[in-house]
């Protein structure tokens, strides 16, 4: 993009550069003063140019690119994107205080324009505003939706989907098959039939392999430079086409969403009760009709937590299982280590149940070390301040834009030894889990915005890990190299997908039925 041009007219050419020094010293100026104040110093960070700030040198794989900037810069930096101040945090001492010390006043967004293209306005609980609304979608989702005692009463569903796709890959052994999108299918699968009762195979209509592309293309885009959100006054130009291109891609879903709302009140209309009577959507329906009058759930609400579960919830567990297949496969004795556990807990006459994945400590070790590595959200979502405060001893104005880089957090060598090598022993014995509460290790997040859906990420990963490393040995095609390079997203995925060839481990032919 062109910010400014040369004037056409000769003798106006050095009244033009006149002009630009000019607001370039006003600008340095301009940042030196704010930045001066012994009582409340910004952030220190890379310099400036007028007007576009450092968006010019931001890489694509921004994750490692922020990485590079913190051992220049520190733990904590500025970058000026625009007319956006961003910081940049990456350290457990100073993401502890922001997610736990000034966890109310970090705990807003700053919502990007994707964000709210594609979730109905920023009405969902991931872009939401801190507050009773908040806590409202909040309470629904982590007591109703996503607790335990739910997540028990539907396990059959996700058994039913992990056995399906153990059929698919026992039909296509020796040949070789996308691991991570067959993953995805059947995560996608058990979503929607915990939502509305159906797969995507059962709606007839081939959307199974649409959906991948459509959450693929939908993460993207909440993840890429948009001027709209480093200019907040062009954003009604939407000069990329961010928004609309989200909002296309939202209208997809919406159009699904609707109908399958509108066949269940038409359903209850007539009287009508369906198999799959117990599943979210009537309890959100029901819940619109009786819900809280000082914060009622709309339907607004209603469609963006589905939407939250249909594209937070797919990607982001196909894809670890997707990275944690590719490095127990590059670890020949981390993958011996496993399948001695399965064989152990499992045996080579039954086949993996939920039941069963408590009991694993070693396959639990690995997913954690995955998600040390591999963090699903690499700056976690960011965070914007309710109001200007101090953190690491710098000021951090209202309204920043707040990354945490927990990719780089957990790469850090003075938390962990051989950073860079996977070693799921690290985690036997050790403290290490999902609350938040350690600094050193939060792939979820922490504070009041740490991820609802933990245990259902949790079941959804070991299980399907357990399964296709008891019921398969994996090999690569002939020729092949596994690569574990990454692709920056606000999903973090495999930048070369997984392509392995299966072969049967179980005793008898029909466990795989």
């Amino acid at each position: 993009m062109q910010f400014w041009s040369e004037s056409d007219s000769g003798s106006s050419g050095p009244w033009s550069v006149v002009i630009t020094l000019s607001l370039a010293v006003l600008w340095y100026a301009w940042l030196y003063f704010k930045s001066s104040d012994s009582n409340s110093p910004l952030p220190p960070g890379p310099l400036p140019l007028p007007l576009v700030g450092n968006l010019l040198s931001l890489d694509p794989e921004l994750h490692s690119y922020f990485a590079g900037l913190a051992h220049t810069y520190g733990p904590i930096y500025k970058l000026r994107l625009g007319t956006k101040l961003c910081i940049v945090v990456t350290s457990p001492s100073v993401a502890r205080e922001v997610l736990k010390d000034h966890d109310v006043t970090f705990a807003n967004r700053d919502v990007p324009a994707a964000g709210r293209a594609a979730s109905y306005g920023g009405s969902d609980i991931v872009w939401t505003p801190y507050g009773p609304e908040w806590r409202m979608l909040r309470k629904v989702c982590v007591l109703k939706m996503l607790s335990n005692t739910t997540l028990d009463s539907v396990h059959e569903l996700r058994r039913n989907q992990v056995r399906r796709t153990v059929g698919f890959f026992y039909g296509r052994v020796g040949s070789p098959v996308d691991v991570g999108e067959q993953m995805f299918l059947t995560v996608m699968n058990v979503i929607t039939n915990m939502l509305w009762g159906r797969t995507v195979q059962d709606d007839g209509s081939g959307l199974g392999a649409e959906f991948r592309q459509v959450v693929g293309e939908m993460t993207e885009l909440l993840a890429k430079p948009n001027v709209s959100d480093f200019y907040p006054g062009l954003a009604r130009f939407d000069l990329q086409g961010v928004f609309k291109q989200m909002e296309g891609l939202g209208k997809r879903f919406d159009a699904i969403f609707e109908r399958v709302i509108d066949q269940r009140l038409r359903m209850e209309r007539e009287g009508a009760k369906e198999e799959g009577s117990k599943d979210f959507l009537t309890f959100l329906l029901r819940l619109k009709e009786e819900g809280d009058s000082k914060t009622p759930f709309t339907m607004t609400h209603l469609k963006a937590l589905l939407m939250d579960m249909v594209v937070g919830g797919t990607d982001t567990s196909s894809n670890t299982i997707e990275f944690a297949m590719s490095e127990v496969m590059n670890k020949p004795e981390v993958l011996q280590k496993v399948q001695q556990e399965l064989e152990a807990v499992v045996g080579k006459n039954c086949i993996v149940e939920e039941s069963h994945i408590h009991k694993l400590p070693y396959l639990y070790a690995v997913m954690k070390e995955t998600l040390r590595l591999h963090p699903v959200l690499p700056l976690l979502v960011p965070h914007c301040p309710s109001e200007t405060c101090t953190v690491g001893g710098y000021t951090i104005p209202k309204g920043s834009r707040i990354f945490v880089n927990v990719w780089a957090i957990h790469r850090d060598p003075s938390s962990w030894e051989n950073p860079l090598e996977f070693d799921p022993a690290r985690f036997l014995d050790s403290k290490w889990d999902y609350s938040g509460s350690d600094f050193k290790y939060f792939p979820f997040g922490s504070g009041r915005r740490i991820c609802a859906g933990i245990a259902m990420a949790e079941r959804m990963v070991m299980h399907s890990l357990a399964t296709l490393l008891h019921s398969f040995d994996w090999k690569l095609p002939q020729g092949e190299k596994l690569d574990l390079s990454e692709k920056f997203g606000i999903v973090l995925k495999k930048k070369i997908p997984l392509v392995a060839i299966p072969t049967p481990r179980l005793s008898d032919p029909a466990l795989y039925e």
